[in-house]
């Protein structure tokens, strides 16, 4: 693989070669590793979810974006305290400025949690998602998406457990049978004339692995090195997958959580992306693995951001980032919440 700082593409990896032969095997875990330390993103082919299901994906969220401002308010996210709902353009916040971009989050379909004074605040993450009444496919078809998503992503992060020659199965304990899944659909804009190209602000993301699937409109883009971004092009049937911030703190800055952004389209366009996000359980607390001492050589340390500590403490994580990203369901939910400062990695 060529030196991170000579790439003007990300890498492509071919899940299914772990099904190939020994050698093949060996070589794609190689290739993960690397591609997973050096440059904290890559394209990901041959992951077995069928292309006629990213297809209705893909379909039924231009449908939900094309229902009245009505209907999609009907479902937003200020009704929901576990942050799950609709969004206008602009409601998002990224390092302090508004990402132009309209979106619609959602989990694990599970039930609230019984709360009691003594209850973490964390714990009312966990509950219901919103649907539109007037689209009813929608949900099935995404939450089937989000278990055939989930399946292939515990796959492949026991790949990653192999590649830094830990227990394949080393990551399991952190999901148990509640992995936090989390879905996001997005529709950007086109550029208005003078206004902010902020169609998310640079940012990493905060779980474990991250996956986008794009339609043809370019706009991703990742920092190789500060200052220097390339562009994430689309690709048929391909998915984005990046490392997120609890996987670098666990192997102790060793895989790289990578700054990126979407610049929003040009006028007169649009962009359409779904991401799928693999968290932990929400009462998981992540460890620091114990990486051979080859790789632990290697290991940076996680970056730290004095605006943005990282917690060890899955849910209280989770929960800092949503607080920050969407000030109106925090203020409306939880006001009562202070992030606890000993907490913090």
């Amino acid at each position: 693989m060529p030196h991170p700082l000579d790439i003007t593409t990300l890498p492509t990896l071919d899940l299914s070669l772990l099904d190939g032969t020994p050698a093949q095997r060996q070589g794609f875990l190689d290739d993960l590793r690397h591609a997973a330390r050096d440059v904290g993103f890559f394209y990901l082919t041959g992951h077995g979810i069928d292309s006629d299901l990213l297809s209705q994906v893909q379909d039924h969220a231009r449908q939900f974006f094309a229902l009245p401002d009505s209907e999609k308010t009907a479902v937003g996210m200020i009704n929901s305290p576990h942050f799950r709902g609709y969004n206008r353009a602009a409601s998002e916040i990224t390092r302090g400025k508004p990402d132009l971009r309209e979106q619609f989050d959602l989990g694990a379909e599970r039930d609230v949690l019984p709360q009691d004074e003594n209850s973490p605040f964390w714990e009312r993450l966990q509950g219901p998602n919103q649907w539109p009444a007037t689209l009813p496919s929608l949900k099935p078809l995404l939450l089937d998406w989000q278990q055939a998503m989930t399946r292939m992503s515990l796959r492949l992060l026991q790949a990653f457990a192999q590649a830094l020659a830990l227990p394949h199965d080393a990551f399991d304990r952190l999901y148990g049978d509640k992995p936090n899944e989390h879905i996001k659909l997005m529709r950007y804009p086109g550029q208005g004339p003078g206004g902010s190209h902020q169609g998310v602000g640079a940012h990493k993301d905060s779980g474990f692995l991250s996956f986008l699937l794009q339609d043809q409109q370019a706009g991703l883009q990742v920092e190789i090195e500060e200052g220097r971004w390339i562009d994430a092009l689309p690709r048929d049937n391909t998915l984005v997958v990046n490392i997120g911030e609890l996987l670098e703190l666990a192997t102790n800055g060793y895989l790289r959580a990578t700054v990126h952004r979407v610049v929003s389209p040009p006028k007169g366009s649009e962009r359409l992306s779904i991401a799928f996000f693999l968290g932990a359980q929400l009462d998981a607390v992540v460890p620091l693995y114990p990486l051979p001492t080859a790789l632990l050589r290697e290991a940076r340390g996680p970056a730290s951001d004095p605006d943005n500590p990282l917690f060890r403490d899955v849910g209280w994580n989770y929960l800092k980032g949503r607080l920050r990203s969407h000030p109106d369901v925090a203020q409306r939910f939880y006001a009562d919440a202070l992030i606890p400062k000993a907490l913090s990695a």
